[in-house]
């Protein structure tokens, strides 16, 4: 779970998109639109999700180790450096 507001804001944001582009394929299907443009679109839906499963990833490892980012630093402890390599990682995995 985002705890600052700027990442509520930015979850909710994402969560938006993607409940606009799940509409939009449930329109896209119900309309019989051609395989090629559905799966296009459920790409962009799946990479979508996988944007918003990163943020809240990062967000709960942040916390979980006590990162210092978004406070007064800008994330030098070793946390922080692990957690990035970490991220980039799953990053990779997710697209």
């Amino acid at each position: 779970m985002p705890h600052s507001p700027e990442d509520k804001k930015r979850a909710v944001v994402r969560l938006r998109r993607i409940k606009g582009q799940a509409e939009a394929l449930e329109r896209a299907v119900e309309s019989g639109t051609d395989c090629a443009s559905l799966l296009q679109q459920i790409a962009a839906l799946r990479g979508a999700a996988n944007g918003l499963m990163a943020e809240v990833l990062d967000s709960h490892l942040r916390e979980l180790f006590g990162s210092s980012k978004g406070a007064a630093g800008h994330g030098s402890s070793h946390h922080d450096v692990e957690i990035e390599a970490l991220m980039k990682l799953l990053r990779t995995y997710l697209k």
